[in-house]
């Protein structure tokens, strides 16, 4: 292995050593090479006569200068010939080497100047929404507008069942469902059942509804509106006195339906002619066990326009009728009851203040009458203040359905009056802080044909309605509200009223002098939430058998709930009700139950 490396070495060496040998000798082979080709060069101009060819010229001097020296060049050329070379050739030998380099490279010099000023404006324009806030102690009137849609929120149909149970065998239902995009459409159904029996012969009530109601948006900007409904209340004429007397159940028995539909359609903004619209039609019919029945219809058609944004216009028409036919004998009753009225009006709005000047126009079973409408508010921003006041007249449309719906206990209806009501009030509401609220009015009215409720003189189970022609009333009316975000909210309220100078009645039977309601909601923990509600007023006027008039204790229900959630679909709900366990009457020789406890579940299906 040793010899190997060593002979390789030696080619190695012997091949390093032989390669500049031969690289000189192929530049002296080169450099004779050049020299002979130089040698041969100068041999063939010796024998060549030099004749010049100079480029044409267009200009007539350019052309004799070429003559002339083709002359020239022609006679040196003959005197070159006459003589001829007789000098041996010399040989230059030129050698050069080449030596790359680089070119001096420019330097850039950067001088120190300001930069230019640019005079020019970039237009720049910005889309800012709007900011509307609403603070508690900025109240608005109640108006039935549209909910705008919120395009960031995700409508979801949610439906749920409550049920539950409690003493004096009650037993609660109660279901909801909704359908829709809650974009162009939505559609809720709800029913409700609820039933319970006291320890009285005949003290039993049960109550059962179903609520429909869908709204459609449309591309045109209108808003369609339909609630359809069914509503059932079934109770005994269980107040008779004296208590020894027998009746049968059945003929205590009275039983109050109603079915009806109110269609609605609104114009969600002004048109190009800055007028608004919302017409409305309801139709409904009332009835009840002994085949008396209502039926009645009621249109209104209101419009605004604007006059730029401190005036606007407003004119209403609305047409009330409504027919009610009791079966007695010999001969059915009929009772028609029909009110229209117009409602025109001006608004003004200059910064914090707002007046609207109108009249209202009635015909009430053919009396005319023209009623005042003058209203005006002012705020005080610095106090956080509303200032208000107003003259107004309106009406009380009494029907066999509303005169039902206010007390139960009512018997054939001999005729049906409207109460007119003029009022005059002043008042005013705010704000104390970012929480709470209240509300302080004074009234003045003048009430025509008051409807008023006395036991009938018999065994006293029913009510016969009385009309006053004409009554003074002064009314002093409170609200307080305080809530903090959704954790607590607290709202309560208060009316009394002072009724006066009536022409055929000596007291206001049936009507209520002193009102009050609080309500408190508590939401302890997460998952728990805590209802606290009361009632408070003062008793009613009444005239008993021997035809003295009396009147009715003060009363004080108290009431308290709880709904805790147990799993994500559902809750756990209590509700006690008249916890002072008293029973007191609202309406003459009528006690209600005492304490009762309801409690269930509650379902809900997402």
């Amino acid at each position: 292995m040793k010899y190997l490396i060593r002979t390789l070495l030696i080619f190695f060496l012997v091949a390093v050593a032989a390669g500049p040998l031969q690289a000189q000798k192929k530049k002296n082979r080169k450099k004779a090479k050049t020299q002979r080709t130089v040698s041969q060069k100068k041999k063939k101009l010796r024998g060549k006569t030099a004749t010049v060819r100079p480029a044409a010229k267009k200009t007539a001097k350019t052309t004799a200068a070429r003559s002339q020296a083709q002359e020239t060049v022609s006679d040196k050329g003959s005197v070159l010939q006459g003589l001829g070379d007789t000098a041996s050739p010399k040989m230059v030998t030129i050698t050069s080497a080449f030596k790359p380099y680089l070119k001096n490279a420019a330097k850039v010099n950067f001088t120190a100047a300001t930069p230019v000023i640019d005079s020019s404006r970039m237009a720049v324009s910005y889309t800012i929404p709007s900011q509307n806030l609403f603070f508690s102690y900025q109240p608005v009137p109640i108006k039935p507008l549209a909910l705008a849609v919120d395009s960031g929120y995700l409508w979801e149909n949610n439906q749920y069942i409550k049920i539950g149970a409690g003493n004096f065998s009650s037993y609660l239902a109660e279901a909801a469902l909704s359908f829709g995009d809650g974009k162009t459409n939505i559609t809720t159904i709800k029913g409700n059942f609820l039933t319970s029996t006291g320890h009285l012969f005949a003290q039993q009530t049960a109550k059962w509804g179903l609520d429909l109601v869908s709204i459609l948006n449309t591309r045109t900007d209108h808003e369609w509106t339909t609630h359809a409904y069914y509503q059932s209340s079934t109770q005994y004429q269980y107040g008779y006195e004296p208590a020894s007397l027998n009746f049968n159940k059945e003929d205590l028995l009275e039983r109050y339906s109603a079915i009806g539909i109110d269609l609605g359609m609104q114009s969600k903004k002004a048109n190009a002619f800055g007028i608004t619209y919302h017409p409305q039609l309801k139709l409904y019919r009332f009835f009840d066990n002994r085949e008396a029945h209502e039926n009645s219809v009621w249109l209104q058609l209101p419009v605004n326009k604007t006059f730029g944004k401190n005036l606007g216009f407003d004119l209403g028409v609305t047409a009330d009728m409504s027919t009610a036919r009791f079966p007695l004998i010999p001969a059915e009753r009929v009772l028609k009851n029909n009110l229209y009225y117009v409602s025109p009006s001006v608004q003004f709005h200059s910064g914090s203040v707002k007046i609207n000047a109108g009249v209202q126009p009635s015909w009430d079973n053919k009396a005319f009458s023209l009623l005042p409408n003058l209203t005006a508010q002012t705020r005080l921003a610095d106090l956080n203040l509303v200032l208000e006041a107003g003259w107004v007249g309106y009406y009380q449309k009494n029907t066999f359905r509303s005169l039902a719906g206010f007390n139960p206990w009512i018997g054939p209806l001999l005729s049906l009056a409207n109460t007119r009501i003029t009022e005059q009030y002043a008042g005013i509401r705010g704000a104390s802080g970012d929480h709470f609220t209240y509300q302080v009015k004074a009234s003045l009215l003048k009430l025509k044909n008051q409807a008023l409720f006395l036991n009938n003189t018999t065994d006293g189970k029913t009510f016969d309605v009385v009309y006053e022609p004409e009554m003074n009333a002064v009314r002093l009316h409170g609200e307080v509200g305080y809530t903090v975000q959704e954790n607590v909210s607290f709202s309560a309220g208060a009316s009394f009223t002072e009724y006066s100078n009536l022409s055929v009645n000596s007291k206001a039977w049936g009507l209520l002098p002193l009102e009050a309601n609080g309500s408190v909601k508590w939401k302890l923990l997460k998952d728990l939430q805590v209802k606290a509600d009361v009632y408070l007023w003062d008793g009613s006027q009444y005239r008993d058998k021997s035809m003295q008039a009396k009147k009715g204790a003060a009363v004080a229900d108290l009431n308290l709930g709880a709904e805790f959630a147990v799993m994500p679909r559902l809750n756990l709900w209590l509700q006690m009700n008249n916890l002072l366990n008293t029973r007191y009457q609202r309406w003459n020789q009528y006690s209600v139950l005492g304490f009762t406890v309801l409690g269930g579940v509650v379902y809900s299906f997402r």
